[in-house]
């Protein structure tokens, strides 16, 4: 647009200095031409740094027009030098002014045009700068329009995305609490409550049998000293203790579970039955963890004296069941306070490890008759990380 103003404003005074003799007229006509040149090259940013920049486009838009207006009367050849001055004034003022704007430059024109024409009024001359500049405007505006519900739907899309975004976070927030409630309670929680039961038992023989007293006490500080090993490596989302110590192999570490959780009041036996590669890590985390919060859960409220543990290798599968001789409850609700409402969350928590792998958690119990916990899971929706 800035070429076609100088290329157009070079052709206009080039047309009136072949046209016309040189006299004090055409001085003034180079004179303003070089005026409009200038001030069209200082552009909107001529103004003072204190004004808008909406404000010094508009002042700088009349000073600009007023003298192509002269110019305009005295030399009707510069009347072409119309058509950028119409686009930048679509450009910088509001609609209502732009076509104010556009109807004045139309109209110079026009007359310009008539004063050129050499047979007097030429219809053409009337009809077509105002069509001309009728379909220039409304392309423009049309384009404008465009511009902003492009721009409009550009906004939407970004806070679409930034909202996605902070949904997806606060969905990871959420995730990462549930992970850290299910570690602590099938760790720290289940420890200290070991620890806990273990010292009051210590408490009750102190004086009466100090032997099973240091006993008690010597088992309390073993279950606190794998407890600081399982909170660092849950902290750091590292493997359970026992699976790291028997190098991935969810037999061996349920096999050690077992010994640890056998004590004088319950006596726990491990058994496996089929074969296979390792399991993936994220698997025998689960199973490990399950393992723990069902022999907690035994022998904290099931009052059993023996407990079984049976991990089984099947082709397409891997099934873990903790069986034990206890008090049992009324299945399939989940054992409840006094008060009614759920115990705990380690049933939902064992449930939802089962079910991130795509497995089920089955308890089937009944009062007297003791509790089995079986956990399946396919081997071939298991993610296959290490």
């Amino acid at each position: 647009m800035h070429v076609a103003f100088f290329l157009l404003l070079a052709a206009s005074l080039a047309r009136y200095l072949l046209r016309h003799p040189w006299d004090g007229t055409a001085g003034w006509v180079v004179a303003l031409s070089a005026v409009l040149a200038a001030l069209y090259v200082l552009g909107p940013g001529a103004g003072s740094p204190a004004e808008p920049p909406a404000r010094r486009g508009r002042v700088w838009l009349a000073a600009v027009v007023a003298v192509w207006l002269v110019l305009v009367v005295v030399a009707p050849s510069f009347a072409l030098c119309a058509v950028p001055l119409l686009y930048t004034g679509l450009r910088l003022l509001p609609p209502r002014a732009a076509l104010v704007l556009v109807a004045l430059l139309t109209l110079f024109v026009v007359v310009a045009l008539q004063k050129l024409a050499d047979a007097g009024v030429d219809p053409m001359l009337l009809i077509a700068p105002p069509a001309a500049a009728a379909i220039a405007t409304a392309v423009f505006l049309h384009a404008q329009r465009q511009a902003g519900r492009q721009r409009a739907l550009i906004g939407d899309l970004l806070r679409t995305r930034r909202e996605l975004a902070a949904t997806e976070r606060r969905e990871g927030t959420l995730a990462e609490r549930q992970r850290l409630s299910m570690e602590i309670h099938d760790t720290l929680a289940q420890g200290l409550s070991s620890q806990r039961m273990l010292l009051q038992a210590a408490d009750r023989t102190w004086d009466t049998d100090p032997g099973a007293a240091r006993r008690h006490v010597r088992a309390a500080a073993s279950i606190a000293e794998h407890n600081l090993a399982e909170a660092r490596r849950f902290v750091h989302d590292l493997a359970p203790a026992d699976l790291a110590a028997s190098g991935g192999d969810l037999a061996t570490a349920l096999r050690a579970l077992a010994a640890r959780e056998t004590g004088a009041a319950l006596r726990v036996r491990f058994h496996a039955e089929g074969e296979g590669g390792p399991l993936p890590g994220r698997v025998a985390s689960a199973l490990l963890r399950i393992a723990q919060g069902a022999l907690a859960n035994v022998r904290e409220h099931a009052g059993a004296t023996t407990a079984a543990v049976t991990l089984t290798r099947l082709d397409d599968q891997v099934v873990l069941d903790v069986a034990d001789d206890g008090r049992g409850f009324d299945a399939p609700d989940a054992p409840r306070e006094p008060g009614g409402g759920v115990r705990g969350h380690g049933l939902p928590a064992m449930r939802a490890r089962a079910a991130a792998l795509g497995g089920v958690l089955n308890v089937e119990s009944a009062p007297g008759e003791g509790t089995v916990l079986s956990v399946s899971i396919p081997l071939g929706a298991a993610p296959r990380d290490t």
